[in-house]
């Protein structure tokens, strides 16, 4: 999905539906919402896991890691644009609102 991001948007803004994507990159070209890790923060942690296997630690002995921040990214002009009114409370729960 990473690739198609604002192919989705786009598409997403053309028929008028709401789309909710894994990634804010994708909220950011035209996608509804977000919810889940920074792309960033997930790459990371894939990099400090290859470092980890690069320098001779056992995938055995590496414990499993989870993401453990979560981020709700709202795209409040896309509402607009489809016709999609998004609740206050939602809005104020979110951690961020691209106007």
């Amino acid at each position: 999905m990473n690739g198609l991001r604002k192919e989705l948007g786009r598409l997403s803004l053309d028929y008028r539906l709401p789309a909710i994507c894994q990634f804010r990159e994708a909220v950011e070209v035209g996608c509804l919402a977000s919810y889940g890790v920074r792309l960033s923060d997930a790459l990371a942690m894939t990099a400090a896991l290859t470092d980890k296997m690069l320098k001779g630690g056992q995938p055995g002995d590496t414990p499993a890691e989870q993401p453990t921040r979560f981020e709700l990214v709202i795209n409040q002009r896309v509402a607009r644009s489809i016709g999609i009114e998004i609740s206050p409370a939602i809005l104020d729960g979110a951690d961020e609102v691209i106007e």
